[in-house]
């Protein structure tokens, strides 16, 4: 009885030494804590080697001329500059994703939340329309801009063949300068208005209290001053929540470009991400890719802080803090 006692003490006898690296007072918490960490050692080894790493290299490439055959040359901030005002695609890519950006966000926005809205109500076969609804989004990107190109091509494609049906001769869609930008949109929202952005609407909708519409309807409100003064407020968090991701996914758009038009017709769908990507690995110029990288950032940096910023004047939290 007395080995047995003193074996269990020294089982939970703290060892100063380990207790003192990982903050703990027991041998057995000790070793618990060091299997975590080896558990947790494949994950650790890829966040360095696949993210940290070359998140660090890159920021040090961003300084060189490097055309990945031959060893990197030093150059400062000479990348920087030409981007600024030596690249004659630099602002007009940026403009391009801007204006990509400013249509695609709000209707996006609009669009995922009238589904929600609609999803919301209770109506038979709900379950089976979020379905239908959330399935486009699971399309891979190269599969959905290689569909919409087959739907969208001028002479054989379904859609212009649709429209003769009506009178209508329909556009080049893709293939024109004019109608290429507004055809990437149309892809892109069709593929993420039933994604994500309404499943978490939907989520924010089923959070809201129904107390407050019972009690908004007793006073005599209507569906639209409901909606205005209870679920919007209500929702406001879940709204700047997908507003944030909707402009860096909007700011990030590359796949449907790339395989659609690849930048084109004359640089109609050129878009910053697919600027930063010919530079790096159709041009090899890995140095001023990373530059543009690096810029690509700031920007997306930037556009948030000043999101953050704005959501305080709008945005309503339950337990009355402030965003």
């Amino acid at each position: 009885m007395a080995q047995s006692a003193a074996y269990a003490t020294d089982q939970t006898k703290p060892t100063p030494l380990l207790a003192t690296l990982v903050g703990v007072k027991t041998w057995m918490q000790v070793r618990d804590a060091l299997w975590g960490y080896v558990f947790l050692l494949p994950w650790l080894i890829g966040l360095i080697v696949f993210w940290l790493g070359p998140i660090i290299m890159s920021f040090g490439l961003s300084f060189t001329e490097y055309d990945a055959i031959s060893a990197p040359r030093f150059i400062g901030l000479d990348n920087y500059v030409k981007a600024f005002s030596g690249d004659q695609l630099f602002w007009p890519s940026i403009l391009r994703t801007f204006e990509y950006s400013a249509v695609v966000v709000p209707l996006s926005l609009i669009g995922s939340l009238s589904l929600a809205l609609l999803l919301n109500r209770g109506m038979r076969g709900t379950y089976v329309f979020r379905a239908l609804f959330f399935v486009p989004s699971l399309t891979p990107a190269v599969a959905l801009a290689l569909l919409w190109s087959w739907l969208l091509q001028p002479e054989i494609g379904p859609i212009n063949d649709g429209l003769k049906i009506l009178g209508i001769t329909g556009p080049a869609w893709l293939a024109s300068q004019y109608w290429a930008l507004p055809s990437i949109i149309i892809i892109n929202l069709w593929a993420s208005m039933g994604g994500n952005t309404m499943l978490i609407f939907l989520a924010g909708l089923q959070g809201v209290p129904q107390e407050l519409h019972e009690a908004a309807s007793l006073d005599g409100a209507g569906r639209w001053a409901k909606f205005r003064h209870i679920t919007l407020p209500m929702i406001s968090p879940t709204f700047f929540f997908n507003l944030v991701l909707g402009v860096i996914g909007a700011l990030k758009v590359f796949s449907t470009a790339f395989v659609a038009t690849q930048g084109g017709p004359a640089y109609a769908t050129w878009f910053f991400a697919l600027h930063i990507y010919q530079q790096a690995f159709a041009f090899f110029k890995m140095g001023y890719g990373s530059a543009l990288a690096w810029i690509f950032v700031v920007m997306l940096l930037v556009f948030t802080y000043f999101q953050i910023v704005l959501a305080r004047r709008w945005v309503y939290y339950a337990g009355g803090e402030d965003s």
